[in-house]
């Protein structure tokens, strides 16, 4: 017989939804978040030969590269996005330009149905490598939900194993 999928609430069948989620920076949950790429990380792969054994190659492990991430939200007050992006480029010149705080740790939760946190993973040292302020604007499109985009560079994650599965109902 398999594992259980879910150790608390081993009734479960079902994988977590994608569409319950939320990205927290500076302790703040990110308004208006709709969407956010994969956390992905990709391992070169490193081919060796011996001398004893010229007809057989090995593989090895290489470096480690983490993909950016991208959040889209959607088109509001809260600036959040734009206050970051600030900090790696700013219109006012390399004076307004923060090289101490432009890194920031953030922390990404999936949600269950119920809206607890099921799953959480901390993402190190990001910092904003592309902004979008404006979508495309367009006058005859009335059913366009405006979205700020945000690229997000960082030097890995990993789960936080200290939050454990939630009980459900």
């Amino acid at each position: 017989m398999a594992a259980p999928l879910f150790p608390v609430n081993t009734h479960r069948y079902d994988p977590y939804r994608t569409f319950k989620f939320q990205v927290i920076i500076d302790g703040q949950v990110v308004a208006g978040l709709s969407k956010m790429s994969a956390l992905k990380r990709t391992t070169d792969v490193v081919d060796w030969r011996t001398s004893g054994d010229p007809s057989h190659v090995r593989k090895l492990p290489g470096g480690t590269k983490f993909d950016s991430i991208t959040l889209e939200q959607g088109l509001t007050h809260d600036p959040v996005f734009e206050q970051w992006a600030n900090l790696v480029n700013n219109i006012d010149g390399d004076g307004a330009v923060s090289l101490l705080n432009f890194r920031r740790n953030i922390v990404v939760n999936v949600l269950n149905l119920q809206g607890s946190v099921a799953l959480s993973y901390k993402v190190f040292r990001c910092w904003v490598s592309e902004f979008q302020a404006l979508p495309e604007l367009n006058a005859t499109s009335m059913n366009t939900v405006g979205i700020q985009t945000l690229k997000l560079e960082n030097e890995g994650w990993q789960r936080d194993s200290a939050v454990p599965e939630p009980a459900e109902f």
